[in-house]
């Protein structure tokens, strides 16, 4: 396997990426109609989706004189496990926060 050139955290970094992704969720589809989405170029959106398949989470798979770009997500379990860590610090707020809202009705 090839070293990654960009990886997850650098991927979802940019809202148009994300968005990319959003809209891969939901079906497979050729550059021209993710391009359709976007007040970009073609040029801009395939820059952005070399990025994505860098970062091994969209695959560009040819079909006759089209690419179809198709979500790959397996790598977003790397977020998942990386902000599992932090969810520690939420829940401890929440916690707190309970015990105030209880013992001010007390």
């Amino acid at each position: 396997m090839s070293a990654v050139k960009h990886d997850v955290f650098h991927a979802i970094a940019d809202p148009t990426r994300r968005e990319v992704l959003r809209l891969l969720s939901e079906k497979e589809m050729p550059i021209s109609a993710l391009t359709s989405h976007f007040p970009m170029s073609r040029t801009a959106v395939a820059k952005h989706l070399t990025i994505l398949t860098e970062a091994e989470l969209v695959r560009g798979e040819k079909v006759g004189r089209e690419k179809i770009y198709r979500l790959h997500p397996e790598p977003l379990t790397q977020l998942k496990d990386w902000l599992a860590y932090y969810e520690q610090f939420w829940n401890n707020k929440l916690s707190k926060l309970k015990y105030i809202v209880e013992s001010k009705e007390e």
